[in-house]
Formats: structure tokens, sequence, C-alpha cells
């Protein structure tokens, strides 16, 4: 059994992505296309997606998040991502993990969210 190692002071809350894999960019335009149905944007524009991690395998790990703990989508949300970057080519398995930590706030939408969430 591995234990968790404590976290380190200055450590990053949230995972690096894998921004140099040449899946990356396709992976980020199907989390593109969810959107939490309660706000007319789209999760990653919403920043609910922490960490987009890409092994030598193609294999894809997303941690996310959720607006809320309560959200009403919280069972369904990582099953849209995960159907939306799986027939991706050459995407060999898609693992979609949700996390509280860091908790979502309205400071990691992208400036297009703001703008259309009216926040600009």
């Amino acid at each position: 059994m591995t234990e968790q190692s404590p976290q380190l002071e200055g450590a990053p809350l949230i995972a690096p992505s894998s921004t140099e894999h040449a899946l990356y960019d396709s992976v980020v335009e199907a989390c593109r296309t969810v959107y939490d149905p309660e706000i007319p944007v789209n999760i990653y524009d919403l920043g609910l997606v922490y960490t987009v991690e890409i092994n030598d395998q193609n294999e894809v790990r997303i941690i996310m998040t959720l607006t809320a703990p309560g959200c009403p989508v919280a069972g369904e949300m990582p099953g849209w991502v995960a159907d939306a970057v799986e027939p991706l080519p050459g995407v060999k398995h898609v693992d979609v993990e949700l996390t509280w930590e860091p908790p979502w706030g309205m400071d990691m939408m992208s400036d297009e969210a703001r703008l259309e969430l009216g926040f600009m």
C-alpha cells in the first residue's frame, strides 16, 4: 500500500498538464464541447478542467471539478467528458477524476467565459 505524500509547501494545488503532447490541443478542444447545463459556457473556459495528463501510451487522465459539490450533474459530467475525448484519433484510454481541491472559483474562468457571462 502506498502512502499519500504530504503536500509540499509551495507545490501547485493543480498538477501541470501535458501541454507538449501532440494530443493535448485536440483533448482541450474536445473538453470545450462539454457544457455545464446551468451555465452557457464550456467546462474548459469555465476553468473546471484542472489537469490534462497524457502519457506515452496516449492514455489521457483528466482531473476536473464542478462549480459546486451539490451540482445536479456531478455523477454525469465525468462521463460526458470521457465520451467527448475517447473518440479522438490516437487516444487509447480516458480516465476522468473529480476533485474538490482546490475549490472552483469564478477567478478560474477564461476571459472569454467572463465576457460571455457578462462579468467584463
